[in-house]
């Protein structure tokens, strides 16, 4: 896979709208795990790319500082040869003089060779500094949004379980509801209740029956007396 096209995946994954995505599917749970999944699967290919696009960008920093090396070599070999052939020439050896004149110039068209590549190297490094910020960038933000995605997915988790235990709790009070004992209680405290009046109403009607023989009697009391008042007059 090349850069390009990791540098486009890690974009694109990187502003993914989470909640958006979750929204839409018709079981968030499954679509968490899914993203979870293809962010871990991402995140691993991008570490890859971004390690290779590292060596590589090292690797032209490494070249480009050679050249430059280089460069710099020439031209003190250039100014070595030219002083060289100076001194040869004012002591009379021109053909001496001349051959290091042209050393320095071979010496000197090496160093114009290096100082372009140098120069050449260097949007050439630029660029590949960019694109490895940039995926340093999108792969921290996946990384990011993978956590964000498994606090999430354990979020919801956690919500469907409670969910769950509230329904079982539900359907437990329905059931309840349906088959209530207390009503079972109220029906044999009512039972109580008409047994306790009956025991009541066969109290007072004992009580009732005892005070009319209780009357009787002092009724009859009051007949004897009158009778024996009765004889007490006529005796007088």
């Amino acid at each position: 896979m090349t850069k390009q096209t990791i540098l486009g995946r890690v974009k694109q994954l990187a502003k993914a709208n989470i909640n958006a995505l979750l929204d839409s599917a018709e079981d968030p749970q499954k679509m968490l795990d899914q993203l979870i999944r293809d962010y871990t699967n991402n995140i691993a290919e991008a570490e890859q790319a971004v390690s290779s696009t590292i060596g590589n960008l090292r690797l032209m920093e490494a070249d480009n500082a050679e050249d430059a090396k280089a460069a710099q070599e020439w031209g003190e070999k250039a100014l070595a040869a030219s002083q060289r052939a100076d001194t040869l020439r004012a002591g009379g050896d021109t053909p001496e003089a001349d051959r290091f004149d042209n050393l320095a110039k071979v010496a000197l068209e090496r160093q114009l060779a290096a100082e372009r590549q140098t120069k050449a190297a260097t949007p050439l490094i630029k660029n590949q500094q960019e694109v490895v910020d940039q995926l340093k960038a999108g792969l921290n933000s996946m990384k990011e949004k993978l956590d964000q995605l498994k606090t999430k997915r354990d979020e919801l988790v956690a919500r469907s379980k409670s969910a769950e235990a509230q329904s079982r709790v539900n359907d437990a009070l329905k059931s309840i509801d349906i088959m209530d004992p207390s009503s079972e209680v109220s029906r044999f405290e009512d039972k109580v209740r008409r047994e306790e009046a009956k025991v009541k109403g066969a109290q007072e009607l004992a009580a009732s029956s005892l005070d009319a023989q209780f009357n009787d009697l002092e009724g009859l009391a009051d007949q004897a007396e009158v009778a024996k008042r009765l004889a007490a007059l006529k005796a007088q």
